[in-house]
């Protein structure tokens, strides 16, 4: 597909009505960006405008008519709208703006159409933001010049005009963004699948489906990497436009990475290898021992193997992932405020050697917990409750025939820094103590990045 540059797809905007879904961390550069080349912009919101705290006045400064408020979304009469990654494309009101002859886009689809340069992408339920961070600093240690935007770090739309052709962009894509997707990467990656977003989703089926869109659009010498191990991602095994990798714990796949010996092999048309020993990363969790897989499967043939031995001995992990953010007489506290699905959680228990406490609950994305329940019971020594779900979890667990009572106390506290002291106050030297919530934070945080920040501030509080 012949994409057009960046200057020319902005100059078939001018003249044309244009209105921004959203203002948020995505579409805020992508608005600025916008004005600054002189296209009308209306950007709607629900919040009003002294929840901005001078941003809405910024945009009006730059040229901006702002449509906020409950009301946003009412009589869209706009050419172009680009919405929000979060908003279903199906939303009534963008069904009558798109009857009406609108076209519906978004800041990714739109760098997808303008991108100069190769484009690696990496979704699945767990393990994105990892995976995608891990290629682009193997990427940038090989020499590379690396751009690492989508659903991690910032919109990279903005930055399309500074782009070469030898670099390469590194992305990490959600369910949302790749809805109504029409193009994919160059090499696609789908760690794994688990039951997430059934907020938003109407069903696993849909969700999937989203997913899919990751490499369904991909040629013949495009690259999908995909885990053998779980039984969605196995499925797409047939369903390749391209060339076909994947990575497994449990097989050894024609094409791709695997374990050996308590090494990572990679297999490709020409030979076998061995990559990393397991023991050289510093990572805990077999689940990370999955996502070097998934990269190493990525980037055979574009970083050399050393490069990922010597990255792997020292690359201590991305903030709120299983981060140990203090040892305190005795105690280590780990913020895994990433995990916002039950398959999270459970990698996240499973990383340890130990039975832990467990600080979990929050917002209710409408998923099942069964599965979590005897995880809980084989990896938790105390568990602490907090959320909207925390009523929820505890069933899971106490309708499992091993739960134990005496073995295993659960609280409820639906005061978030009070459950945090609660667990803090029940730990001894020589346990460990965990917020991972299995749930996203939207009951009590904007994001998981705020929900782990106000557990590490609870932390760092400690005497």
């Amino acid at each position: 597909m012949k994409r057009s540059t960046i200057q020319e797809y902005l100059a078939s905007l001018r003249g044309k009505r244009v209105a921004v879904i959203g203002i948020g961390v995505s579409n805020t550069p992508l608005i600025k960006m916008l004005l600054r080349a002189g296209i009308k912009v209306t950007a709607c919101d629900k919040k009003p405008m002294s929840a901005f705290a001078g941003l809405a006045e910024e945009l009006e400064s730059l040229g901006a008519v702002l449509k906020l408020g409950e009301d946003y979304l009412e009589d869209l009469d706009f050419e172009v709208i680009f919405r929000t990654p979060g908003m279903r494309p199906d939303l009534p009101q963008l069904v009558a703006a798109l009857q009406k002859g609108a076209i519906l886009t978004s800041e990714m689809e739109v760098f997808f159409q303008v991108c100069p340069c190769r484009t690696i992408a990496v979704t699945g339920s767990d393990g994105k933001t990892t995976t995608t961070t891990i290629i682009a600093e193997l990427l940038k240690a090989a020499g590379q010049t690396v751009y690492v935007g989508g659903n991690i770090g910032k919109p990279l739309l903005p930055d399309v005009d500074g782009m070469e052709p030898e670099d390469i962009a590194v992305l990490e894509l959600s369910s949302f963004q790749l809805m109504t997707m029409d193009q994919s990467p160059d090499i696609a990656v789908v760690t794994n699948l688990a039951p997430n977003h059934l907020d938003v989703h109407k069903s696993m089926e849909e969700y999937i489906e989203a997913k899919e869109n990751i490499f369904l659009h991909q040629e013949e010498q495009d690259l999908l990497v995909i885990n053998a191990d779980n039984p969605y991602t196995r499925s797409f095994e047939n369903m390749a436009p391209g060339r076909l990798s994947m990575f497994s714990r449990e097989e050894e796949p024609k094409r791709g990475a695997f374990l050996r010996d308590g090494v990572i092999w990679v297999r490709n048309e020409m030979h076998e290898r061995p990559v990393l020993p397991v023991a050289d990363i510093l990572l805990p969790g077999i689940h990370n021992v999955e996502n070097y897989m998934a990269a190493i499967a990525a980037l055979d043939g574009l970083v050399p193997d050393q490069v990922v031995r010597d990255f792997a001995r020292k690359f201590a992990g991305v903030e709120h992932r299983i981060e140990l953010v203090r040892t305190l007489n005795g105690v280590k506290y780990y913020n895994d405020s990433i995990a916002s699905s039950p398959s999270r959680t459970i990698a996240g228990l499973r990383s340890f050697h130990q039975k832990v406490i467990l600080i979990a609950g929050g917002y209710d994305k409408h998923i099942p917990f069964d599965v979590l329940g005897p995880e809980i019971i084989e990896h938790v020594k105390a568990l602490f409750l907090t959320g909207d779900t925390a009523g929820k979890i505890k069933a899971a667990v106490e309708q499992c025939p091993d739960y134990l009572p005496a073995a295993l106390p659960i609280a409820i506290i639906p005061d978030f820094d009070k459950a945090v002291l609660a667990a803090h106050l029940t730990a001894q030297p020589g346990d460990v103590v965990i917020l991972s919530p299995a749930c996203a934070s939207f009951d009590k945080f904007k994001n998981f990045m705020e929900r782990g920040a106000a557990f590490k501030k609870i932390i760092y509080s400690l005497e």
